[in-house]
């Protein structure tokens, strides 16, 4: 009887040490007001929320130990998490993508003032410096402003051929308003705007002009454009959902310590982690184009300064545009005494100053934005590769306790695996979450592909080349999303009149003969013969004017 009293004693002791080790309610049941308390802090009912701890063979995430959570409490904590990890991601996008649309409106804004400036200069000054020859035709002025603009905010110009074309056009014009007697065929005068470039009435102001504002608008408007892909390529990924094994492993990594009684338990730093990089392997993979995108944006404002520079060039155009004017007048007497040696003795000049394009020194606006600027692209450098560390040590409360306190995904203690590499080839061996490697996110790979666009645009733009033609037959990208253009003008699309529209003065004038013809421009147009040229522009250049002061 002893023995038997003495076995039962020892099977009952045995039996409430497996017991206390289980956490089992029926020998010493585990509390769960902190799991309600946080539970019902979030708005959940907590109607179905037990008091004690129960079995937990129900859960299909979190481990199946005794646990404080229903079926329904675990599917509205994954949810949870997922949402928070979405929000979370939100959250980090809007900040950059806020800093990056506060840097374009900063550069359009100055950009844009000035050349409205500069238009406001010429407004202001040519009709007394110059009178006819710029009130009749001020129409034309306004007409380069504007396409100017157009081009600037990611029209589908050329701006060589645009600036080519308003000298041709106001060769024709001083010809068709100045000179009405004459009435010379409107193929005449359109093959004589043909021929402005070879001609130069304009001097050497077209020439320096074409040279320094390609050079000059296509780095401002392709920095802007920068700025404009760099903030769609961001708030494009972060519309890029979560995966069910991602949700399942943020559930795993947030709220199973609720779940299993510990929600004292803060996640370990290297577990918090590894789940964001098996999360967020996709995002990861825009680092490389992303960084090089941002170095192109900081080396092509070095093309700000400078005669060529940005701010010397597009706050100058009047100025060019006075210079042609001014060599326009400074050719009336040469070609006077050799269309007509007989004829009066050269008119004295006026004594004036030469407008002649200078450098300017930055301003100090212009000088902080792109300092400003150059940190800030820094200082994002790394925001694709560096989002899960920011996440873990921002959003998840991460432990600050030593190794063995903190929550490892199954317990309280160490945890022991290696932390992964950055991009989803890396995650193949991910111990939190199941990445299948070989597919890849289609929307996230688009925006690489629309990074390495603009960085390609952005590296011609520093050589001074007109990029999107030069683009448009490399990239196929044309001006759809993610070009950053500023509004609707992207899609105008401005036509140009064929060469082979233009007929030959041959043809214009039957008078003249092939032979007298036949020598050509770079155009293919045929030169007036030379009896006929210099008397046309004598014609031309001989209205007084008054000279630029």
């Amino acid at each position: 009887m002893e023995l038997r009293a003495r076995g039962w004693w020892l099977l009952c002791a045995a039996a409430a040490l497996v017991a206390c080790a289980r956490g089992d309610p029926a020998s010493k049941s585990r509390s769960c007001g902190e799991v309600r308390q946080i539970y019902g802090a979030k708005g959940f009912s907590l109607s179905d929320v037990p008091q004690a701890e129960i079995s937990g063979e129900h859960l299909r995430i979190c481990p199946q130990g005794y646990t404080c959570c229903t079926s329904e409490m675990e599917e509205n904590l994954a949810n949870r998490s997922h949402a928070e990890l979405e929000t979370a991601l939100r959250d980090s996008s809007r900040v950059l993508q806020a800093m990056l649309a506060t840097q374009l409106r900063s550069f359009d804004d100055h950009f844009q003032h000035l050349l409205n400036d500069s238009e406001r200069t010429l407004q202001a000054t040519f009709p007394g410096a110059f009178g006819e020859l710029y009130t009749q035709n001020a129409r034309a002025f306004r007409d380069l402003y504007s396409e100017l603009r157009l081009y600037y905010r990611g029209a589908n110009l050329h701006l060589e051929e645009t600036l080519a074309e308003f000298w041709a056009r106001l060769l024709e014009r001083l010809f068709k308003q100045l000179h009405p007697q004459l009435l010379l065929p409107d193929d005449y005068l359109d093959c004589l705007g043909k021929q402005a470039e070879a001609l130069r009435p304009f001097g050497e102001a077209p020439r320096e002009l074409r040279l320094r504002a390609t050079r000059a608008f296509v780095a401002a408007r392709s920095f802007v454009q920068g700025l404009g892909v760099a903030s769609d390529v961001v708030r494009k990924v972060a519309q890029v959902p979560l995966g069910p094994e991602c949700s399942r492993a943020v559930m795993k990594l947030v709220y199973c310590a609720h779940c299993l009684g510990v929600p004292g338990a803060r996640p370990c730093p290297d577990y918090c982690r590894n789940v964001l990089k098996g999360c967020l392997a996709n995002q990861a993979d825009l680092d490389a184009e992303w960084r090089n995108l941002l170095d192109s944006m900081v080396l092509i404002t070095d093309k700000f300064w400078g005669t060529s520079g940005v701010e010397s060039v597009i706050g100058s155009v009047h100025t060019w545009l006075a210079e042609a004017i001014n060599a326009l007048q400074d050719n009336r007497d040469t070609l006077t005494a050799k269309v007509n040696p007989q004829g009066p003795g050269p008119e004295e000049k006026r004594r004036r100053g030469k407008l002649a394009p200078r450098e300017r020194p930055p301003s100090g606006t212009l000088e902080k934005l792109v300092s400003e600027a150059k940190a800030q692209l820094r200082d994002v450098q790394d925001f694709w590769i560096s989002l899960p560390g920011t996440l873990c040590s921002e959003k998840m409360a991460l432990s600050t306790a030593s190794d063995d306190r903190c929550w490892n995904g199954m317990a309280r203690g160490r945890y022991l695996p290696e932390v992964m590499g950055d991009g989803l080839a890396n995650q193949i061996n991910n111990p939190e979450v199941e990445v299948d490697i070989t597919k890849p996110d289609m929307t996230i790979r688009q925006q690489i592909m629309q990074l390495k666009i603009m960085t390609n645009r952005l590296r011609s733009a520093y050589n001074g080349n007109d990029v999107d033609f030069q683009d448009a037959s490399d990239d196929g990208s044309g001006s759809g999303s993610g070009d950053g253009c500023l509004d609707d003008l992207c899609s105008r699309k401005v036509s140009r009149k064929s060469s082979s529209s233009r007929t030959p003065l041959t043809h214009a004038l039957p008078g003249l003969s092939e032979q007298e013809g036949q020598k050509t421009s770079a155009a293919s147009c045929p030169q007036p013969p030379t009896f006929l040229l210099p008397l046309l522009l004598f014609l031309a250049l001989t209205v007084a004017r008054p000279r630029w002061r």
